[in-house]
């Protein structure tokens, strides 16, 4: 209720009303693009080859909302985008030229995003070049020369165009671009996802207290996701007395926040990534030893393949969870930033001991964090699977959604702090 009455508070400023109507339009051009066909694709065999468990590839069809799996021009969605922005910011602890742009301020992070454009047309290049001559081969009836480069021309300009728009987004909307299309995608499956448990229901294929008990623990993750992405530990620093000239500086209290889940949902997607990359291959071997093996040991829908999918997920998403937040936090730099500014943690002397403190706190406060996601990314599927629910909204869909409309909140609620703020002075 609370977050209905900010935006009712919201829509009654003009200038952000702009920016929300804004917003809308833009994501309302996604779902149009994400309906419009690549020209020379053979949809009855496009159905014939999705009629299966996606693999990896499912992935792919949750952030482009269903774009991917219909081949329309949006197909490539924006996970080039995303892939670019990964590879830059792994590349930006291994090249001291990219660090040092990092560490340049705003023109510094406006190279970075210029170079992770030209990495994401490629990737976006690449990406529908594989796609067009392997995935989606026999869908594809003429092989000619001109319409292949038509092909791969129309989803490389869509990917480049969504990166545009998410963009424009950012510069003339409410929230974040990319986030907020990755979240369109998501939402724009829920309402087939009803209808098609419905239908289930009404055939008698799930029961109202299967249905009733997916409702709770929905909303339980709901919450929890909430409290999670909200949470975080806040570490106070004082900042000693210094005196430059005839002024003095310092003095004040502040704290260093510590997010329970620093590294968001990306864990729970290199995850996937890994797990449904077998699952994916099986669509280039069919009927072999190795699809049969597949299918039974490590796929979602296989018995014991469910349990050692799961145990395997669970364990790379606790990995991947330590691996990612000590890439996003140093507490070295940290350490290091608060002793040059006279900074110290109460209790603490600065330096190594500092530098032990913050590891210590980091370490404990990721391990719940990671718990915390590998139960939401790996319950749903157990649940689905033992109760005949396919609801087709998992863990993943849940904590990109939920949190994207967290930060979206924010960002409004900041807009509003600010013009408030502004009318005051005035």
């Amino acid at each position: 209720m609370e977050m209905l009455r900010t935006v009712a508070r919201a829509w009654k400023i003009a200038d952000i009303r702009k920016k929300i109507i804004f917003t809308l339009l833009m994501l309302l051009v996604f779902r149009l693009g994400s309906n419009i066909p690549v020209p020379g694709i053979d949809r009855a065999i496009l159905e014939d080859v999705f009629s299966g468990d996606l693999g990896l590839l499912s992935l792919f069809d949750l952030f482009s909302g269903g774009a991917f799996s219909n081949f329309t021009i949006f197909a490539l969605s924006i996970t080039p985008y995303i892939t670019a922005s990964i590879i830059l910011q792994l590349l930006t602890i291994a090249i001291p030229r990219l660090e040092a742009l990092a560490k340049e301020g705003t023109e510094g992070k406006k190279k970075i995003a210029q170079y992770t454009r030209y990495l994401t047309v490629v990737l976006a290049f690449v990406q529908a070049i594989g796609m067009t001559l392997g995935l989606f081969r026999q869908a594809v009836p003429d092989k000619s020369f001109f319409n292949i480069t038509v092909i791969v021309l129309v989803l490389s300009a869509g990917t480049a165009f969504l990166m545009w728009l998410g963009e424009q987004i950012n510069e003339s909307g409410i929230g974040n671009g990319i986030s907020l299309i990755i979240f369109g995608g998501i939402i724009a499956r829920a309402p087939s996802a009803v209808h098609n448990t419905w239908l289930s229901y009404k055939a008698g294929e799930v029961g109202l207290l299967s249905i009733i008990l997916f409702l709770i623990f929905a909303l339980i993750v709901v919450v929890g996701i909430v409290l999670v992405q909200q949470g975080q530990r806040k570490i106070p620093v004082q900042y000693a007395k210094r005196v430059v000239g005839r002024k003095m500086y310092g003095g004040q209290s502040t704290h260093i926040p510590i997010k329970v889940n620093q590294a968001g949902v990306i864990p729970v997607i290199f995850s996937l990534s890994l797990l449904q990359f077998p699952l994916t291959l099986t669509y280039f071997f069919p009927g072999t030893a190795f699809n049969d093996f597949v299918t039974k040991w490590l796929s979602p829908a296989g018995n014991p393949g469910v349990w050692v999918y799961a145990i395997f997920n669970i364990i790379l998403i606790v990995f991947f969870t330590y691996f990612y937040t000590s890439v996003t936090f140093n507490p070295m730099d940290v350490a290091n930033n608060m002793k040059a500014n006279g900074g110290f943690i109460p209790g603490i002397r600065p330096g190594r001991s500092t530098v032990e403190y913050l590891n210590k706190v980091m370490t404990r406060i990721t391990f719940v964090g990671a718990i915390f996601l590998a139960l939401v990314a790996t319950l749903p599927t157990l649940i689905q699977e033992f109760t005949a629910l396919q609801i087709g909204f998992g863990g993943t869909s849940l904590l990109i959604a939920v949190g994207v409309a967290l930060d979206t909140m924010k960002q409004l609620e900041t807009q509003m702090v600010m013009r408030n703020y502004q009318g005051f002075l005035k």
